[in-house]
């Protein structure tokens, strides 16, 4: 069999998208500016605001010295099964059943980060909360249960709060400028793609490129558009009555 035409492939002219694309700029600013809209109210209406509130602990060793290199190297250790001893089911629910929280202790845990900062025996305890004093109150009772938890379990010295939380002011989460600014982004690429799409499956017959393009075939002839047509002869019309006219008064003179 012959080889026909490639009806399997779409070529895509840039040019003609980019055009598409300008024509219609008024309706992709529309979709960037409806996409903020909708992301900044969703945001607000919708999303409950999260706070967090963070204490600070010293890890201690046995001696409770800060002296030698051994001594520094223990509590650096030691940070890492802190970590886990204070998320342990024991303490959240310790911390659970202290302040009465309608919450298990699954639910808490994943409230609920630690932080080391590197090459250092600090643990920064961190705890969102839809409401800000209760996370205030939730992150200085989870410093003190584990404190002692540590302190009872391991038979050493527990680490020393070195700073209670504070009320936070500032929500932690959501982002109203960073949802609002995806939501824009969202609506330009929706409204772009969707002008993309339909210019590239339209494959509407619109100039004798098209014909070739689309059908395979070449023009033989052009037959111009009945208003074109009609356009040009009352054109044409037109020009020989002035001419005439000029003509007239030529002679006239």
């Amino acid at each position: 069999m012959g080889k026909t035409h490639d009806e399997d492939e779409i070529e895509i002219d840039l040019r003609e998208l980019f055009f598409a694309l300008k024509k219609r700029i008024l309706i992709i600013l529309a979709a960037l500016v409806a996409g903020a809209v909708i992301a900044g109210a969703y945001t607000k209406l919708l999303i409950t605001p999260v706070y967090s509130a963070t204490s600070t602990m010293l890890v201690l060793t046995k001696e409770t010295t800060l002296s030698s290199l051994a001594d520094l190297q223990i509590g650096t250790q030691l940070t890492g099964d802190y970590s886990i001893l204070i998320k342990s089911r024991t303490v959240l629910e310790d911390v659970i059943d202290e302040l009465g929280l309608e919450m298990d202790y699954r639910t808490l845990r994943s409230n609920v980060t630690i932080n080391n900062p590197e090459d250092t025996r600090i643990l920064e305890l961190t705890v969102t909360n839809s409401d800000p004093q209760m996370a205030k109150e939730i992150v200085d009772t989870l410093s003190r249960v584990s404190s002692d938890f540590i302190g009872d379990q391991m038979e050493i010295v527990g680490p020393k709060i070195i700073e209670e939380g504070e009320v936070p002011t500032a929500q932690t989460s959501p982002s109203l400028k960073k949802n609002v600014m995806l939501g824009a982004i969202a609506g330009f690429v929706l409204a772009a793609g969707v002008i993309v799409l339909m210019t590239i499956l339209n494959d509407t017959i619109k100039s004798e490129d098209d014909i070739e393009k689309y059908l395979g075939i070449p023009t033989l002839a052009n037959i111009p558009d009945r208003k074109d047509y009609i356009s040009g002869k009352a054109s044409k019309k037109k020009k020989r009555k002035k001419r005439r006219r000029q003509e007239k008064w030529q002679n006239k003179k």
